[in-house]
């Protein structure tokens, strides 16, 4: 081999593992665990029951054998947050035991609201009329309040609201509909 073809040569390797470089790094890049942790970082996170109030709004308006109301849930965390799809909620006693059966959803389908500090959602609630389900089904109580879980978290709320409610299990009283702004 001469001494052109050996310098070209090199020349011409040199050149392919600058590409090869090139293109692998924004690769490397995002199979890196720092990358992908800083991606995480930047992502507004879900919010937590201990960073939001949660509350009914007590206007009702009444349809029929229901009447509805918005859930409220604000977000106190000190920073943005999200909510995603339906929250559980329950009847309650004061002793806060479940009364009867947790709520039915309805309504739409959910999407993802992005709560600022200090901005608040809701969820459409339905309260049946209790006196409409016969009393051997229903055995009626007076409800203290309900226990609201916020979507996706396991620690609940208590929102204190007597209202008619069915000690059995198995009438639905309750419907509940996705977070939304």
């Amino acid at each position: 081999m001469n001494l052109h073809a050996s310098a070209a040569a090199r020349r011409v390797l040199a050149a392919a593992a600058v590409t090869c470089a090139a293109a692998l790094g924004p690769a490397a890049a995002l199979a890196s665990p720092g990358a992908h942790a800083g991606a995480a970082q930047t992502a507004t996170p879900s919010c937590a029951t201990s960073g939001l109030d949660v509350w009914l709004d007590t206007q009702g308006s009444g349809a029929a054998t229901k009447t509805y109301y918005e859930l409220k849930f604000t977000n106190l965390s000190g920073s943005s947050c999200t909510v995603f799809g339906y929250p559980g909620v329950s009847g309650i006693t004061l002793a806060r035991t479940q009364i009867g059966s947790a709520a039915s959803r309805f309504l739409g389908p959910p999407h993802t609201v992005t709560l600022a500090n200090g901005a608040t959602a809701f969820a459409r609630l339905a309260i049946v009329d209790a006196g409409v389900i016969p009393a051997s089904q229903c055995k009626p109580v007076t409800a203290a309040g309900l226990r609201v879980y916020p979507p996706d978290q396991t620690h609940s709320r208590v929102a204190p609201f007597p209202f008619p409610a069915c000690s059995k299990s198995g009438p639905i009283y309750l419907y509940i509909g996705p977070v939304q702004t």
